[in-house]
């Protein structure tokens, strides 16, 4: 993205007067003309990042808040809905394997800037194509864009803010839950206030997609097929040197020869599995057990919200330790309490429980950071990436579907609650393997 600054640079005539002044004179009085074109860009790029965050989640919670609406209007059974909460990891594996090869063909600000397109598209189009096969597939088209901005964040986070991976993954994961917990929050009450028809409440986030789209237009064009331009923010220290390919930066790696990758995406996967559980059947466990809709509505938003704060934390604290095992345990024990509560008491605790099960959500931000952290190229972080979550929304598939299979089947919501809380302890397993101080580059460069 950057390398478009590089062609700026070479262009740019240098004052005549220049070599009659002491070095660094001018740029004492005024800065550059690169220089203020690339702040303008790295304000963009923020911008782009928290708007990008903001739309990866309000598709998903915004259905979970209206789940019991979308059943009855499109006559769903539970083990459809169930299927209908698995779609979102399924399109995320299959579609965020895809983005690291985008990226190298039209840039990453290009491939973003179109996922987020396509969610303004799918999230405008799917309440109103009738029936539930079109509501898959305009699901699918939203979760597709979504995809891709979930691969790419961390990879131009890294190339951008080489040295601020922490700060940076913390302000674009707070963007994140910010805008799942909204989502969660005010379906509800936007939908009684349009009129009482879900289907206008769940369109009117096609909104936000559209405004996500603007920051990223100055980047559609930064690409050059090799990944070239894609330099960040400090040039030499971050990005990639003008003339020199990805493939010169970085050896070639072997992923699947990484252990650390394979516990990365275990993780992944489990985090994501309780977390798409969460948005997707939260809402109904609470309802089922008494509370009014719009308070179900709150409460989930109350979990989501609790990433706000602490996915700008937690990150910095990770970044900071050389093992963040003990980040994973502390998420884990918050997650059982939760779990345990939400099991003897739905309905009097919700509040705590909504706490402490948002406390366990902010595995993914951990997860997000330990993928910038695990590996030390921007390419080894574009495959770390790609893999992990490609691997861990393959594996969270499963969950939300037998989940809504087992509650329709047992009548209840008590042997959902005991898979998920039984979830809870490989995931702090791996988690721990995950976080110690080691980088995919050691385990599986090509011989």
């Amino acid at each position: 993205m950057m390398g478009l600054m590089v062609r700026e640079e070479t262009r740019m005539p240098t004052p005549p007067s220049t070599s009659a002044r002491a070095p660094g004179a001018s740029e004492a009085r005024k800065p550059s003309g690169d220089g203020v074109a690339r702040a303008w860009r790295t304000r963009l790029i923020v911008a782009g990042i928290v708007l990008a965050a903001l739309n990866l989640r309000p598709a998903i919670t915004s259905l979970g808040a209206l789940l019991e609406e979308v059943r009855d209007g499109l006559g769903m059974s539970g083990s459809v809905a169930g299927l209908l909460t698995s779609v979102p990891p399924l399109c995320f594996a299959v579609f965020g394997v895809t983005a690291p090869r985008l990226a190298r063909r039209f840039g990453a600000g290009a491939v973003v800037c179109a996922g987020m397109v396509a969610i303004g598209a799918g999230l405008l189009t799917r309440p109103y194509v009738g029936g539930t096969a079109a509501f898959l597939a305009t699901s699918a088209l939203t979760l597709m864009g979504i995809a891709v901005g979930n691969v790419l964040m961390p990879v131009i986070v890294k190339r951008w803010f080489p040295d601020r991976v922490g700060s940076m993954t913390g302000l674009y994961s707070m963007a994140l839950a910010l805008g799942t917990a909204t989502a969660a929050a005010v379906t509800v009450p936007l939908t009684d206030a349009l009129g009482g028809n879900w289907r206008s409440g769940l369109a009117v986030w096609a909104a936000l997609a559209a405004v996500a789209v603007l920051p990223w237009l100055p980047f559609v064009r930064d690409r050059d097929g090799n990944g070239n331009r894609e330099q960040g923010q400090d040039g030499a220290r971050g990005g990639a040197r003008p003339g020199r390919t990805a493939a010169a930066e970085a050896p070639a790696l072997r992923i699947t020869r990484s252990r650390t990758a394979w516990a990365l995406a275990v993780f992944f996967g489990l985090q994501a599995t309780a977390a798409y559980i969460t948005m997707g059947w939260m809402a109904q466990i609470f309802r089922d057990a008494g509370v009014p809709a719009g308070t179900a509505g709150l409460l989930l938003a109350v979990t989501m919200v609790m990433g706000v704060p602490l996915a700008f934390v937690i990150p910095r604290l990770a970044t900071r330790l050389p093992r963040q095992g003990p980040i994973v345990l502390v998420l884990g024990v918050s997650g059982l309490a939760g779990y345990a509560g939400l099991y003897l008491a739905p309905a009097a605790g919700a509040w705590a429980w909504a706490v402490l099960l948002g406390i366990a959500n902010c595995a993914f931000p951990l997860a997000l950071t330990m993928v910038g952290m695990r590996a030390r190229t921007g390419a080894g972080v574009a495959q770390l990436s790609a893999f992990a979550q490609s691997t861990g929304y393959l594996i969270s598939i499963p969950g939300p579907l037998l989940v809504g299979v087992l509650y329709q089947h047992s009548g209840g919501w008590g042997a959902p609650i005991a898979l998920m809380a039984g979830l809870m302890i490989p995931q702090m397993a791996v988690g721990v393997l995950a976080g110690r101080d080691r980088t995919v580059e050691d385990e599986a460069t090509a011989s």
